[in-house]
């Protein structure tokens, strides 16, 4: 067995070419790592994981075409043992619970790739799964009681995009006190004073996006 095929081969998935290269830069001085491929989308990510199967996959969330929530689970139903550590700059515990539903191995902020990412790349690549602590005590603030329903997730993107109560109602095809009653629902469970707040909230912990 050649050295080359002791290194573990990480295929980065992001659309930004600073970030891509910044990532490159920081693989290039491990003896133990090598950057087999690069994609700056979705789809892409699948054609490049087919063709290369990578060790470890690092995924960038928002992305054009195909988000990577998605990609990691469409990756992860044709290739079971997929090692994919999400990157990205929301801290939102929904958003990690998301990716972790999905199949991830790691969720790391992009404000902490220079210190934590060689160690979760190991991580990932022994099997072992990794989280910010930040992150993990988010996650533990918010795991019971306040979960969105899909209806009042649709509300609140509403509501996101200005719209008022009966212009919401119109969109849904409801009626305008049923959206009053999502909206008492939704200020209560993410403890908001107002529908403003309630969005804040909600764009923080990435329940929804803009």
């Amino acid at each position: 067995m050649s050295a080359s095929e002791n290194l573990i081969k990480i295929l980065t998935v992001d659309d930004h070419p600073m970030l891509r290269e910044g990532i490159a830069a920081v693989l290039q001085g491990e003896a133990d790592m090598v950057l087999i491929g690069e994609a700056n989308n979705g789809r892409e990510a699948i054609d490049q994981f087919r063709t290369l199967q990578p060790d470890v996959t690092l995924m960038d969330l928002q992305m054009p075409q195909m988000n990577g929530i998605d990609t990691i689970m469409a990756i992860r139903k044709e290739f079971q043992d997929a090692r994919i550590i999400v990157l990205t700059t929301y801290s939102g515990d929904v958003q990690a619970v998301r990716a972790f539903k999905a199949g991830a191995y790691g969720y790391l902020l992009k404000s902490m790739l220079r210190k934590e990412l060689l160690e979760t790349i190991r991580s990932a690549h022994a099997g072992r799964k990794r989280i910010p602590p930040e992150i993990a005590i988010e996650i533990a603030e918010h795991h019971t009681g306040d979960s969105l329903t899909e209806r009042e997730i649709e509300v609140l993107r509403q509501v996101a995009a200005g719209n008022a109560n009966k212009m919401v109602a119109d969109h849904l095809a409801i009626s305008e006190e049923t959206v009053k009653a999502h909206m008492r629902s939704i200020l209560s469970k993410l403890g908001a004073n107002d529908r403003t707040h309630a969005v804040t909230i909600a764009l923080r912990r990435g329940i929804i996006e803009i």
